[in-house]
């Protein structure tokens, strides 16, 4: 549920910035049609992982691992959604759909697959986690250019640091599994470099906006040093985290990581609308 909501969040976030004029049925199709692409994305991950999800402490009482429901009635759910889903954010637009699709395919069809074979997975996890900011500039606009090329970007990176602390502080769980999500694979000082690194491109793409290269997309001054701040802020959670090599640093730089794609997301769709 928490994720569905932000993925919602993000894709409605997408949709102030990109329209010029706020359409309510737009909004509520594209709350409903990101919502449905969640939801099959979730629902065909828990059929594919069932027997693993069945080993790990954080996944075992999924419905389906837990055999509160059968695969075929999960398998029908993640079917009627992703219908649903992309059948709604095509009533919007062609482009909105076909990125929709993108998502359910790229999210359980490649990423799944991979997350027991390599670290690289988290790579391709972060593009279809990267869609919804994008996702709701091009169903205001039915175009995709420079301006959601650019949110697109910024949700990209901070998934990086986001997931690298996920999965450091759900190491041991993971490994039940046979996840192995570090980029090292392993809770050491790479790892934690990695998040630094990625944490200061993720602070770097969210100003880009600020100096006039990113078409509609603009931030004013005021609005970037806000940004800046919260970057710097993530920053030093991430920097803790190579310092202290600690699961509880790791949750710290985790609750960081959502605190700053959210007042973030607030701070744009803000910026736009008051100056």
């Amino acid at each position: 549920m928490r994720l569905a909501l932000s993925v919602v969040f993000s894709s409605l976030a997408g949709y102030l910035l990109g329209a010029e004029t706020i359409d309510v049925k737009t909004l509520v199709l594209l709350a409903f049609g990101g919502y449905f692409m969640v939801g099959a994305s979730n629902a065909f991950n828990q059929i594919i992982e069932k027997d693993l999800d069945a080993l790990m402490d954080r996944t075992k009482n999924r419905p389906v691992p837990a055999g509160r429901m059968s695969v075929t009635t999960a398998f029908i759910i993640a079917s009627i959604f992703t219908l649903l889903g992309i059948i709604i954010l095509y009533v919007i637009n062609p482009q909105t759909a076909m990125f929709g699709a993108i998502s359910i395919f790229l999210y359980t069809c490649v990423y799944t697959p991979l997350k027991t074979k390599t670290p690289l997975s988290v790579f391709v996890g972060a593009i279809p986690g990267a869609i919804p900011f994008m996702l709701g500039w091009v169903a205001a606009t039915d175009d995709f250019g420079i301006e959601p090329g650019t949110l697109f970007a910024i949700q990209f990176f901070w998934q990086f640091p986001h997931f690298w602390a996920i999965g450091w502080f759900l190491y041991e769980d993971y490994k039940k599994g046979g996840f192995f999500m570090l980029p090292t694979g392993k809770q050491d000082k790479a790892t934690a470099v990695q998040t630094i690194m990625y944490t200061v491109w993720t602070l770097l793409v969210s100003l880009i906006p600020a100096f006039g290269i990113t078409g509609r997309l603009y931030l004013t001054p005021i609005s970037a040093i806000v940004v800046g701040l919260l970057g710097i802020g993530m920053l030093y959670y991430a920097i803790q985290l190579y310092k202290k090599m600690t699961v509880q640093a790791a949750k710290q730089l985790m609750l960081a990581s959502v605190s700053y794609i959210t007042l973030l997301q607030i701070v744009y769709v803000l910026d736009k609308f008051i100056r």
